[in-house]
């Protein structure tokens, strides 16, 4: 088959969009219209100098709006630029030593002579002589705008091999930051000016001998998970109709043996459903006076072997700036509007209703003012649900427009 040369330059602008389509979602910044400036960064304190090398704290902190870091919890992993090992470490652990043995002949060995080491989060029984200030959570993040106290992790290093002076020290490579659902892209590392630290009693500051940042972005395109984990379904006081969950929202239920009816005790964990998401969520209209309408929001844990601890969601509403004025039974924050995206967040109230208990519901309301005195008409086109809704970062399958609550017709 001949092309001619119209043809042909036709198809390599084409193959040129695509690559710089793939090279835009490779790029370190991953971009959330929800939340732009969201990212995890790691920061690497020198702290001071050994023999061969140097003792290093190393900071996590979460500081996206509304993503956490579920258990199993968090690992980084990174490669040495040189010869380098971890002689010891408090906080955190590696998850393979390597072969010391070959390298050292003396009866103390490092703690991981691993050229790509990997390390974990303790867990919070770990005894207190290993433990670091902000460790020992099993990886376990909070989103930054539900506990910035606990969206933090730290550990200490003590490296060998390794240059003994800033201008000797080699800066790691290649970092890599594993979570739940993948989907983290980092950066190069990069000096800064070191890191100041200021004293308990905040009578004395000393810094850092050398600091260097990484930063690590989460893409929804890069975690191209398999299937959702949540779907919506809608209701309203002025239509019998409820409009359920589409259909194989999350899984189509085959037969018997890939969900339960009940808690049975057997491997199959998710409720059976049409749906077959471990969680739903359901809005309901259930109100409306001259200034005010009314929202009832149920989300159901159908989940028998899954307990949601410091969940939280996200929901997209064009009244949430300027119309919201309460919401009842949770704690929320509201998102700068960006690209007309008006955004806000939910979450529990610590010992109350804070961890969604498996196979339970969590219920609160939400109260809008309305911008004029008619008691419907601020209701058209769909005015009174929700655009999108995510929980705990994931975004929930939407019914189709179509087939939302339409007002009746004497409205």
């Amino acid at each position: 088959m001949r092309f001619s040369f119209i043809e042909h330059k036709a198809l390599h602008t084409c193959y040129c969009f695509v690559f710089l389509f793939l090279l835009s979602f490779s790029s370190s910044e991953a971009y959330d219209a929800l939340d732009p400036n969201g990212n995890i960064t790691i920061k690497w304190d020198v702290i001071s100098w050994t023999a061969d090398g140097y003792v290093a704290v190393v900071t996590i902190n979460n500081f996206q709006q509304y993503r956490h870091i579920s258990a199993p919890g968090w690992s980084l992993t990174w490669a040495w630029a040189g010869k380098e090992v971890i002689w010891n470490i408090k906080g955190a652990m590696t998850t393979e030593q390597g072969n010391c043995s070959r390298l050292f002949k003396g009866i103390s060995l490092p703690h991981s002579c691993q050229k790509n080491p990997t390390l974990v989060d303790l867990l919070p029984n770990t005894p207190y002589n290993q433990k670091l200030p902000n460790c020992c959570k099993g990886g376990v993040l909070t989103s930054w705008t539900q506990d910035p106290t606990n969206s933090v992790a730290s550990f200490q290093l003590t490296v060998g091999h390794s240059g003994t002076t800033n201008r000797t020290v080699q800066v790691p490579k290649n970092f890599t930051f594993h979570a739940p659902g993948s989907g983290y892209t980092c950066g190069p590392a990069k000096i800064v000016r070191p890191t100041m630290f200021i004293s308990p009693d905040k009578r004395r500051v000393t810094q850092a001998i050398m600091t260097w940042n990484v930063t690590c972005t989460y893409s929804h395109f890069l975690a191209q998970k398999s299937t959702p984990t949540c779907c919506v379904s809608l209701s309203t006081f002025y239509n019998d109709t409820t409009v359920p969950c589409p259909t194989c929202s999350c899984a189509c239920k085959h037969s018997n043996s890939t969900c339960v009816k009940t808690d049975t005790g057997k491997n199959p964990s998710v409720e059976c459903s049409n749906h077959m998401c471990p969680i739903s969520v359901h809005w309901h209209l259930n109100l409306n006076k001259k200034n005010y309408w009314r929202v009832n929001v149920t989300i159901s844990n159908l989940n028998y072997r899954m307990n949601y601890s410091d969940w939280n969601m996200v929901i997209q509403h064009p009244n949430f700036i300027n119309n919201l004025a309460q919401v009842f039974g949770l704690k929320y924050k509201l998102f700068t509007p960006l690209d007309d995206i008006h955004v806000a967040m939910v979450w529990g109230i610590k010992f109350y209703n804070n961890v969604l208990i498996e196979a339970s519901n969590v219920e609160f309301e939400v109260l809008f003012r309305k911008d004029n005195n008619s008691s419907l008409s601020s209701l058209k086109k769909d005015w009174g649900f929700p655009q999108g809704i995510y929980f705990n970062g994931d975004r929930c399958v939407m019914p189709p427009p179509h087939a939302y609550p339409w007002l009746p017709n004497y409205a």
